[in-house]
């Protein structure tokens, strides 16, 4: 049993992440390595103690959370708080979880943490200059839609985004719901793309015991339970013919009927749409509403593609290096020359998705650089752009003979060689030093 236990301490030593565990009586019984270095303590000195006088975090008067965790047996994941450290107060994201021994019983709590000082700095600075309630970017367009978006905070008037997919259609009907009058009151979301046309009727409109096979009991819809709110219906031209009328009457009247019922109920509800398609072609061949669209359509808001901003690129890099180098406890924080101009050419036919992935794909496979180079990027792409490893890696494969031959040829010139190879002029320089030519 002992072997055990120090088995898990070990695996609890090698995670990037700070953790500690507790008794029952929220006495330490772990600290690991990271725990030592972010509060600035040692083991011995913490473990018997009472981890709020360790910690003496906000949280452990207010809402301690495995207290939380003991209580409800749920897990919590990325509550914000502050600890007391040596070196002062740092902010910090927890995940909390109950303590289990072998025979499933709870015997105390496990809580692990990062260090959010400097990502929070980055975040500020990010906010500061480029982000409108989540969005990020400079471009013309996109300061138009932020623009309209502050214009529109005090209407109730349907909102209809049309965007490629990937373009943050969801991100945009956040902002609009944060900014307006309702930004208090319920914001319910709906793929409308998701479910066949019977179950998304009950999903949009509840329906009564009966109404169908696996209607065991009665259940309301998300306009009902949205009631005073805001409803974000996404792929709305997703939505069958049939019950596009249904939606229509809400929308005119505010009323609607439960599945299974002939009882007419009243709600408020502000409805914000979106689609990848064009709606205008769907009216033509009678597969979507001409007057439901016109219902929608009050305030319309068109995103641009990303390689229509072109500009955004950088900011958004900055942006999801900042995030994934906080979710993957990662030292990345910046890009290369040679992959930030690849990604500035490159198409995006996934849009700001497709940038998140990449982005998140190489900080993953990130191991010892603290920058992202070419050759970190997905395979589809690192097929299209050189890598300066790589290449410097050729060079150094060179032998002496081969670097005389190109330094003959271009007269000695380590500038038009470099140039010949793709490499920086420094390179060359390092490799005649390596050879004994320099």
């Amino acid at each position: 049993m002992n072997g055990e236990l120090k088995n898990k301490d070990n695996i609890l030593d090698s995670l990037a992440e700070a953790v500690f565990t507790v008794d029952k009586e929220f006495k330490v019984t772990f600290f690991n390595n990271v725990a030592e270095k972010l509060m600035g303590l040692k083991r011995e000195e913490v473990l018997g103690e009472f981890c709020n006088k360790v910690f003496q975090s906000e949280l452990c008067s207010i809402s301690c959370p495995i207290a939380n965790v003991l209580q409800s047996s749920k897990s919590i994941f990325d509550m914000e708080s502050k600890i007391q450290c040596k070196n002062g107060i740092v902010p910090i994201k927890l995940n909390a979880a109950v303590l289990k021994n072998d025979d499933n019983e709870p015997i105390g709590g496990v809580i692990s943490f990062r260090d959010m000082t400097y990502s929070n700095k980055i975040q500020q600075q990010l906010e500061s200059s480029t982000q409108f309630f989540g969005l990020i970017g400079k471009n013309k367009k996109m300061k138009e839609i932020f623009n309209l978006i502050t214009e529109i905070s005090e209407s109730n008037a349907s909102v209809f985004i049309r965007g490629e997919t990937g373009t943050g259609k969801e991100l945009i009907a956040e902002a609009i719901v944060k900014t307006s009058q309702r930004k208090n009151k319920k914001f319910v979301k709906v793929n409308c793309s998701v479910l066949p046309p019977t179950l998304l009727a009950s999903e949009l409109f509840g329906h009564t015991k009966g109404a169908f096979t696996d209607a065991i009991k009665d259940r309301i819809g998300r306009f009902e339970y949205a009631d005073g709110g805001t409803i974000f219906l996404d792929e709305i031209s997703e939505i069958s013919y049939e019950m596009q009328s249904q939606l229509l009457r809400i929308l005119q009247e505010g009323s609607f009927e439960r599945l299974g019922e002939s009882i007419s109920r009243k709600v408020n509800v502000r409805v914000i749409a979106a689609s990848n398609k064009k709606v205008e072609e769907l009216i033509q061949q009678v597969k979507f509403r001409e007057d439901l669209f016109y219902r929608l359509n009050v305030i319309p808001i068109a995103i641009p593609p990303l390689h229509d901003r072109k500009e955004d690129i950088p900011l958004l890099i900055k942006h999801f290096i900042y995030e994934f180098t906080t979710l993957y406890n990662k030292d990345v924080n910046d890009i290369d020359d040679n992959a930030l101009d690849f990604l500035l050419r490159w198409n995006y036919p996934g849009n700001i998705r497709e940038l998140k992935n990449i982005i998140e794909f190489s900080i993953v496979r990130i191991k010892e650089r603290k920058s992202i180079c070419a050759c970190n990027l997905p395979q589809y792409l690192r097929d299209r752009v050189d890598c300066d490893d790589n290449r410097e890696d050729a060079i150094n494969n060179l032998n002496t003979s081969q670097l005389i031959f190109l330094l003959e040829k271009h007269h000695w010139n380590k500038t038009k060689v470099a140039e010949e190879l793709g490499v920086n002029r420094s390179t060359i320089w390092r490799r005649m030093k390596a050879t004994g030519l320099a």
